[in-house]
């Protein structure tokens, strides 16, 4: 077949031969070489004209039939079934759950990234099993893999990674990995880590607007402890570290009860929107005015929070998402720390 004439093994290279058989077709694609619906050589062909072993060859067959590049038609053999996006950078982006914020640095990264990508959003719900599952399901699929590692236990208590998880995540290229949000993993060399640091970041936010929530008797934190997608304990450390340091009266609470006792002189941090909401409902119709003798911090902006009013603390999840894609684009290896901010509205 003449499509063999197109296709290079470097014999001496490092790389593995499915994979430069998948390269080299998909390249080959890219350039005009090989048509939509032409033929390609079966898999003892091929492994006969490359003196590559037959489960080589079908493996490699087997990437391109999952991305759709080719398909089988029993009895006729294989086709080429996609020439377009085959040369674009295709990225699986993991995320541990749908919210506005995570959406905001999706869709940050999908926008800085251009129009030569193909970028696929999974959710894996902080399930440690699922999550190994998307890996293992799509590891030699994509040219980067962006991944937000955050895990839950049986309990319900926020894990950064389990043992699993890190093993599973080595197994990754270093060169295709890019960690964000949380790099609690202990990840050795070169890759990119774009993170927030929940500890340091509600410590510093608050400091930031002391001499606001200085005009309160008492913070209160909602951090809920058996939330279904947990948050880590450590943004707890950070706020009662500034309690501490700042001479702050502070308590802790679960979630936002119904009929709440409220007082004159309360701020609250909220983390869950269900929280913040109950909380507003619950303040409007009491005797106390929002902003002025009572107070809400709101913990991630969303684009409703901006509108609403609410005073927040927050990371800025556009500059997370961009700066994945200005590294990706760039080859850039690293560490970058996201900016996290005190936005004071009307709620204090």
């Amino acid at each position: 077949m003449d499509m063999i004439k197109y296709i290079k093994i470097d014999e001496n290279s490092r790389v593995p031969k499915y994979k430069q058989i998948v390269d080299s077709i998909i390249y080959n694609i890219s350039i005009g070489n090989l048509q939509m619906n032409q033929k390609i050589p079966s898999i003892n062909m091929f492994s006969e004209d490359f003196y590559i072993s037959r489960d080589t060859v079908e493996k490699a067959y087997n990437i391109l039939k999952e991305r759709k590049v080719i398909s089988s038609i029993k009895g006729k053999g294989y086709y080429i079934t996609r020439t377009n996006l085959v040369s674009k950078t295709n990225i699986l982006f993991l995320i541990n759950k749908l919210s506005p914020y995570k959406m905001t640095t999706f869709n940050s990264f999908v926008n800085s990234i251009g129009a030569n990508s193909n970028t696929d959003l999974l959710i894996y719900h902080c399930d440690e099993t699922l999550f190994l599952n998307l890996l293992e399901k799509n590891k030699d699929d994509y040219d980067y893999y962006v991944i937000m590692p955050h895990f839950k236990t049986e309990d319900l208590k926020h894990v950064s990674y389990t043992e699993e998880v890190v093993k599973a995540i080595k197994k990754i290229p270093k060169d295709k990995l890019v960690i964000m949000d949380n790099i609690k993993l202990g990840m050795d060399g070169q890759i990119v880590e774009i993170y927030q640091d929940f500890e340091e970041d509600i410590y510093n936010a608050l400091k930031e607007g002391l001499s606001k929530i200085a005009n309160y008797e008492k913070l209160i934190l909602i951090y809920p402890e058996k939330a279904v997608y947990p948050y880590p304990r450590r943004i707890l450390r950070g706020f009662r570290k500034f309690c501490v340091e700042y001479s702050i009266n502070f308590e802790i609470l679960n979630e936002v009860y119904d009929d709440m006792i409220l007082k004159k002189g309360d701020l609250f941090i909220t983390i869950e929107e269900s929280d913040l909401v109950s909380l507003v409902k619950q303040i409007r119709d009491s005797k106390y005015t929002l902003g002025e003798n009572i107070g809400i911090i709101s913990y991630n902006d969303t684009p409703l929070k901006e509108l609403l009013g609410i005073t927040v603390v927050s990371t800025d999840f556009k500059v997370m998402g961009e700066s994945a894609s200005r590294m990706i684009m760039n080859n850039e290896k690293g560490t970058t720390k996201v900016p996290f901010n005190f936005i004071d509205r009307n709620s204090i």
